[in-house]
């Protein structure tokens, strides 16, 4: 992520300014009517599991890896890229700026994995129904996540589809 003009950080993440600049990835994981969500309470929010791009790795295996490690749930499969979006934010007196992909999962089968006391601790994977997702995520930036997932789950629109124009989330349809 760290360029000529943006020196690395310790972490490998760029410094832009006076901005730290991460790359991250996630999933929104839909098992029939409900989404997986991540209640945190210590901070009081509800979010979608995401976490940094480790160096070598691609979006999409980080955000499996993620997923996996965050919540528990292990038998994942991306159904569909949902694009990206610059996210910025303060956290503890320092500047972010996140770059952030996710992607459509299925949960496929009631397989677990082991989660980290860390975030065991942090985390506590909350199934909601679909309808009710959007409202009960914390931060606008997971909302609009919500909102492509479930574009992406009604699939392209009859014109979008015949014509084989561009959808919203930038992928070309064609029959």
């Amino acid at each position: 992520m760290a360029s000529a003009a943006y020196p690395s950080a310790p972490d490998g993440s760029a410094l832009e300014g006076q901005r730290l600049r991460y790359a991250a990835a996630g999933g929104v994981v839909v098992d029939g009517g409900r989404v997986l969500l991540l209640d945190r309470p210590s901070r009081g929010e509800v979010r979608l599991p995401k976490g940094h791009i480790e160096p070598d790795e691609s979006s999409a295996d980080a955000a499996l890896r993620e997923t996996a490690e965050e919540s528990g749930y292990g038998d994942l499969r991306i159904e569909a890229d949902l694009g990206n979006q610059l996210v910025s934010f303060e956290y503890e007196g320092q500047r972010y700026l996140r770059d952030e992909r996710y992607y459509l999962m299925a949960l496929t089968g009631a397989g677990r994995v082991r989660r980290s006391r860390k975030d065991e601790r942090q985390f506590e994977p909350v199934w909601v129904p679909l309808a009710e997702a959007e409202e009960a995520l914390t931060y606008e930036a997971e909302r609009e996540w919500m909102r492509r997932a479930r574009a992406a789950l009604a699939g392209p629109s009859d014109r979008e589809r015949d014509r084989g124009e561009p959808t919203e989330h930038g992928s070309t349809t064609r029959s």
